[in-house]
């Protein structure tokens, strides 16, 4: 057994024992940004990371700077675990924040916009413009710009309007020039139109708000323009809605809906040259103080450089990558006939965007819709591409009589209105939809399929990390599980019994099951580690916020257990601080592809010295944990294991995209250039599609898990 750490040795204080979740995100948008700042990236690909970047703080100050603006109002006080009250957070917040700001106006100004004009991509101020640009703008102008422009007055008459939520605006300060008088007017930025104008005949592109600015004359004929400069208002954006006193779900979130374009003001973004009396004006009608003003010398709103990012430059790209078929799907190159009778010879591991998602779990879901046998369909939707093939097949299925139930999760973020407009058409077509649970969020990702076969019903079935969305899953890397084990099966058909009726102490075999079981289990597990001489964990997820499995595994690292966590974003824990986390390391691996899936290895998982492998859709948050309905599910095929062990090992060994954390929560960029984990894993993926198979080859990688433990799958 190993050797629990000594009772007196000491411990440290909240605020060295726990990194603050708000600023670890935060650096996990550094992270980001610093993929901009990399030249060794391709230069489109560094447009997109800075569009990434904007897009991800946009949505930080919409949920999570809100709600801390709410609790500082109403006079909560309460310490995070890293002992911080919410004012003091914001302060924080607002501090680092403008340092990013800084970060990112200086690179887009001084080396990005450079860089793309030597490459022949342009992005232009308005005054720089030649003779024939500006009269092809006149043209645009008249047409398409400014009949649907709308001047709004501010004056006695005319109150000051409502500025929406992240809309860029013009603030415009006109002169009478017969009564001398100043006015304000502003002027909304049509989010219709794309963010930078587009010029014809070459990849140029100028600032829309500088079209609009340099001819507003039009829109205030006899008047004097005496200052225009550009602001954009973030809003409260997160839902806020008593589900206990809901009578319908759905009509709740329809209301509340309706009401987020209506949240408090909580952030103003300005230029630089922004006038005091501008200012001024703006700050009182916000009902915001300068500690809500951030001042940029770039551009507003980034996120709408995506399109840039997108032109037609391959030679300034990332090579593209085009996802394989497994190869247990094809057959002479085309996908199985028969995705059954392929999974009844045993599970399939997938892998995306490595392996192709079409292919397998949207080629799972049509089959199953257009299949004489299939009786019934279940899936759990939280977010999809409601326009896709997923949603085409389920209502297929129910036109054909198959019993269709989806369990639609409503309160997933930004993706609510999403949701219930497909998901009404779902049910118009003749499928069960269940709208969530009250007071839970339903994050797992599910599909079961029912099939009467000779020998009696057999469940086919479908666990995964990320969301049925085609769109997103040629960038977000997830794991999914297709099988026909009769345990996992039951597991799901008492799943989906819970989830759209109702039932308790729901027991499963294969699968583990939030908010009731997972917190136990993975705390047992942690356990099992602790008590043998050769513990060993390894966790692959997206956040780890929760305090209370943080202290499981600090208590295991005293115990001599060695941690690797490999954590993409959000990173409470503090590793390697003597006495108390010095077994723990944690990475970050930021690239090409969003790291997503949630892989958790115990060596010893499955009794002594048998290891056992968990993928599923759960995180380490309070809310994964204990407010939602999440799903793991072991994997037990050797071969499969094999292949989580090979994920596992490449992104323990890369020295590219990879950050380490060091004690103080700072994050460390590797430069070994040795190991890249998406290349490495498009390789492999690659080398599998030519040896036609490979689910029983060796791991090919000998990596730094052995060279440390000696431990592996065999």
């Amino acid at each position: 057994m190993a050797v629990a750490a000594s009772s007196e040795t000491q411990q440290p204080a909240a605020g060295q024992r726990y990194v603050n979740r708000e600023l670890s995100w935060l650096e996990f948008n550094a992270r980001v940004l610093a993929m901009a700042e990399d030249d060794s990236v391709p230069l489109l690909d560094r447009v997109m990371f800075l569009a990434i970047f904007a897009n991800n703080l946009d949505e930080f100050f919409q949920v999570r700077v809100a709600g801390l603006k709410e609790q500082v109002e109403v006079g909560i006080t309460t310490k995070t675990p890293d002992g911080l009250t919410p004012r003091q957070q914001l302060e924080a917040i607002q501090d680092r924040t403008q340092q990013l700001i800084d970060r990112r106006d200086r690179l887009f100004v001084t080396e990005l916009v450079p860089a793309l004009e030597v490459e022949g991509v342009s992005i232009v101020d308005i005054d720089g413009l030649s003779a024939d640009d500006q009269t092809w703008l006149d043209d645009q102008w008249e047409h398409h710009m400014f009949p649907i422009l709308t001047p709004l007055a501010v004056d006695p008459g005319h109150p000051f309007p409502y500025i929406s939520d992240l809309s860029l605006n013009l603030g415009v300060v006109v002169r009478d020039p017969e009564t001398g008088d100043r006015h304000f007017a502003r002027i909304k930025v049509p989010n219709l139109l794309d963010r930078f104008v587009a010029l014809p005949g070459r990849f140029a592109f100028v600032p829309l708000e500088q079209v609009i600015a340099s001819r507003s004359d039009d829109l205030f004929p006899g008047m004097d323009i005496m200052d225009a400069t550009v602001f954009r208002v973030t809003r409260n954006a997160d839902l806020d809605f008593e589900e206990e006193g809901a009578e319908d779900l759905l009509e709740a979130i329809t209301l509340e809906l309706s009401r987020r374009r209506f949240g408090q003001a909580i952030r103003l973004q300005v230029e630089q040259d922004i006038s005091p009396e501008t200012l001024e004006l703006l700050l009182r009608e916000l009902e915001l103080d300068s500690t809500d003003v951030f001042v940029h010398q770039a551009p507003l709103d980034l996120g709408g450089l995506w399109p840039i990012s997108r032109i037609n430059r391959p030679d300034l790209k990332s090579a593209p990558w085009h996802p394989i078929t497994e190869p247990r799907l094809q057959r002479g190159g085309e996908v199985a006939a028969d995705m059954f009778a392929e999974l009844r010879r045993g599970d399939i591991l997938l892998h995306h965007p490595y392996t192709s998602f079409a292919t397998s779990v949207t080629e799972f879901i049509r089959q199953a819709s257009m299949d004489d046998h299939v009786l019934a369909m279940k899936l759990t939707l939280y977010r999809t591409s409601g326009d896709g093939e997923i949603v085409e097949s389920l209502i297929r299925a129910a036109e054909r009589g198959i019993q269709v139930a989806v369990v639609v999760e409503l309160k997933a973020r930004f993706d609510e209105e999403n949701n219930i407009e497909w998901a009404k058409q779902l049910e118009q077509a003749g499928v069960h939809v269940a709208y969530g649970l009250v007071g839970l969020k339903v994050h797992t990702k599910t599909t079961l399929v029912v099939r009467d076969e000779p020998d009696g019903l057999r469940r086919y079935c479908h666990v995964g990390t990320g969301n049925y969305n085609a769109r997103t899953a040629d960038t977000y890397e997830d794991l999914g599980l297709l099988t026909a084990d009769r345990e996992v099966g039951a597991d799901l058909t008492q799943l989906f019994n819970y989830l759209t009726g109702y039932g308790r102490d729901v027991s499963y075999e294969r699968l583990v099951v939030a908010p009731q079981g997972l917190r136990g289990d993975l705390m047992s597990r942690i356990d099992a580690e602790i008590e043998t001489s050769n513990g060993y964990i390894i966790m692959k997820m997206n956040s780890l916020v929760d305090t209370a499995m943080i202290d499981r595994l600090y208590a295991a690292s005293q115990a001599g257990v060695e941690v690797d966590l490999v954590v993409r974003g959000i990173c409470c824990l503090r590793p390697g601080i003597p006495g108390l986390s010095e077994n723990i390391r944690v990475r970050s691996i930021v690239g090409q592809f969003l790291e997503h899936s949630r892989i958790y290895y115990f060596a010893n998982g499955s009794g002594p010295g048998r290891p056992s492998f968990h993928i599923g859709s759960a995180d380490l948050m309070p809310r994964n944990l204990n407010r939602r309905v999440e799903v793991l599910t072991s994997i037990e095929d050797p071969a499969l294991q094999g292949r989580l062990w090979e994920i596992l090992e490449i992104n323990l060994a890369d020295d590219t995209l990879a950050w380490e954390v060091d004690a103080d929560g700072d994050y460390n960029r590797l430069v070994g250039r040795r190991v890249d984990t998406h290349r490495q894993l498009r390789h492999f993926a690659t080398e599998r599609l030519a040896d036609h198979g490979g689910e029983n080859e060796a791991v090919r990688l000998p990596g730094r898990l052995r060279r440390i433990m000696g431990r592996g799958v065999t």
